[in-house]
């Protein structure tokens, strides 16, 4: 019986590792820290980038797996997802870059003109979208 919740265990725990590893490979192949350093000019803080990214998954896995209540308050649950946001938007827009889905999709409705308002609606669709399954859980 041990001997199953020993096995159990580590492949819970290898299975995690392969996950975390794919999702920060999949990371930096973005290319998300390296754009935020080099758009803000601080890419001599570039290991700190890192150790954030790193940490920041560390904390909210626990917290998720562990169901952990931090009191914040509503300034935190505010700063919280704003910087989720954030994140979450620059992750989008990462990928969008890489899979060139932008350029292609505009070509393909001879879109000229406007391409920061295409840009600007999908960013407040997905706001919108995020905010209607927050608010009506179904």
């Amino acid at each position: 019986m041990w001997i199953r919740q020993i096995l159990l265990g580590i492949l819970g725990l290898s299975s995690g590792f392969a996950v975390a590893g794919g999702m920060f490979a999949f990371l930096i192949a973005l290319g998300v820290v390296s754009r935020f350093a080099g758009k803000t000019h601080t890419a001599k803080y570039i290991l700190y980038y890192e150790d954030a990214a790193a940490i920041g998954g560390i904390l909210g896995n626990l917290v998720s797996i562990y169901q952990i209540s931090i009191p914040v308050g509503m300034a935190g649950v505010v700063s919280f997802g704003l910087f989720s946001g954030i994140f979450t938007g620059a992750w989008a827009m990462a990928l969008t870059e890489i899979v060139d889905t932008v350029p292609i999709f505009s070509r393909r409705i001879r879109l000229k003109t406007g391409l920061p308002w295409l840009i600007l609606s999908m960013a407040l669709g997905r706001a919108a979208g995020a905010l209607v399954y927050a608010y009506y859980r179904f």
